[in-house]
């Protein structure tokens, strides 16, 4: 049952579906956010109090949070904040909107279960193949969480399974998750300006694994493992890599296939997503699907057309003979080294070896390390050019780069430098919101500017 004073913190998307949900159950909570006028606003019905761009002395309005039973708090606003922290030590409840989710799916005869994946780059793949692999079997799966809709308005259908994208800020507010099977997909430096280290996110991560059925784990990433649970064996585990234990990879018939315990599934050849990092996207797929009870037939169908998500190494055009990708969802260094990796290991590797490759990067770094790119830089990359906020950062890494002062004129300057053969690849390895509202806008903006060259 829900308490009486519930404020939501944060509104938009998420913040309306926080309110339709309580409003539905007879209760009218508060709303605060911010900013003076956010997302959502419009929409927001007049007999609800809210408190939008009130600042206290220098954070948010105290009395109101004081005042609540249970804070629904969007991901983006920290738990260490001063006056959460004062509303914690209140004894305040304070979760966030997955966390409603995962209670309503728990409750009644008929449970719903629940897939649970998070990881600092291939999360939307991942969880978009499972939903994809459920929906082809004729499974009746709700797909959401950090993707697509909010997670609440997918109760409005009736559901036999829930596959959820979780981000680490949505995993600090969603303690009751009980998954089905959880995985974490891998581990690389990201939000480092909102935990303490990379220890602390990758922990954070980790905390899917709590109370899953099955944990399944990255054996190319050992950051990614259970460790706590695989020392007191409390929880089962499976895992997928590239070698050929579990779900993995094997040669077969003169070629690479993915694999289960060893036995051949599907030719690597048949995937339309390329690289080593999406041939791992597909086993972890497959692994959550068995747990899942999703048929192999399904899974394999949907593995065989899938041909990736927009703004993840998307092929824009061709123009005058040089290639332009969009990985616009490259927002930290793993996931541009994932890209550089997955251009380079594609059905083309022909085309690729005799052309060079420049990148684009640029953005709000969040407190990373850029250094794993400088072998790139001396070795793979013709040259980096970089705009936004933390520019400077990646000019210093090497002296092939250039500094330009947006996309706009990056586009034009590796278009005056790439010719015939080469590939331009835009993979900021940053965050996009000191320039665009996220990275979408940020890869819709370069795909217009590509083809108005």
């Amino acid at each position: 049952m829900l308490p009486e004073r519930i404020l939501i913190l944060g509104l938009g998307q998420t913040g309306l579906s926080v309110l339709n949900y309580c409003l539905a159950r007879g209760i009218t909570p508060v709303v605060m956010d911010t900013r003076s006028y956010p997302p959502g606003a419009d929409q927001l019905p007049d007999t609800i109090e809210h408190y939008f761009g009130e600042l206290g002395q220098g954070g948010l309005p105290l009395a109101p949070l004081l005042a609540a039973e249970l804070i629904i708090a969007s991901p983006g606003v920290p738990l260490a904040t001063p006056e959460l922290q004062q509303a914690l030590s209140a004894g305040v409840e304070i979760i966030g909107d997955i966390e409603l989710l995962v209670r309503d799916c728990a409750r009644g005869d008929k449970q719903v279960p629940i897939i649970a994946i998070t990881g600092s780059n291939g999360k939307s793949t991942v969880t978009t193949l499972v939903g994809e692999m459920a929906a082809e079997a004729g499974i009746k799966v709700g797909v959401g969480g950090n993707i697509g809709i909010p997670a609440l308005d997918l109760l409005s259908t009736e559901l036999e399974l829930v596959v959820l994208e979780l981000s680490s800020f949505q995993l600090e507010t969603t303690p009751s998750l009980a998954a089905r099977a959880a995985t974490v997909l891998n581990i690389s430096e990201d939000h480092l300006d909102r935990y303490d280290s990379l220890s602390h996110y990758r922990d954070t991560k980790l905390g899917i694994y709590r109370n899953t059925e099955l944990a399944v784990f990255n054996r190319e990433d050992d950051q990614t493992w259970p460790s706590v649970l695989l020392a007191t064996n409390t929880v089962p585990t499976s895992s997928f890599g590239l070698d050929d234990q579990a779900y993995g990879r094997i040669e077969h018939d003169g070629q690479l296939w993915l694999s289960r315990e060893g036995q051949p599934l599907m030719p690597v050849s048949e995937l339309k997503i390329l690289g080593s990092h999406n041939q791992l996207n597909a086993l972890a797929a497959m692994a959550l699907a068995d747990k899942a009870a999703i048929p192999q037939w399904a899974q394999i169908t949907v593995l065989r057309r899938f041909s990736g998500l927009k703004h993840r190494c998307q092929f824009v055009a061709d123009k005058n003979g040089v290639r332009w990708i969009n990985d616009s969802k490259a927002t930290n260094v793993g996931a541009t080294l994932a890209a550089i990796d997955g251009l380079a290991s594609g059905a083309d590797t022909a085309k690729q070896a005799s052309g060079r490759l420049w990148l684009i990067a640029g953005g709000q770094g969040k407190g990373q390390d850029f250094s794993p790119l400088i072998p790139l830089l001396k070795n793979k990359l013709a040259a980096m050019v970089c705009f936004g906020q933390d520019r400077q950062q990646l000019l210093a890494l090497a002296s092939n780069t250039e500094e330009v002062p947006d996309l706009e004129q990056a586009v034009a300057w590796c278009a005056a430098q790439a010719s015939a053969g080469d590939t331009v690849l835009f993979a900021p390895a940053c965050a996009s919101f000191d320039m665009y509202g996220n990275y979408q806008l940020r890869g819709e903006h370069f795909i217009s500017l590509v083809k108005a060259l």
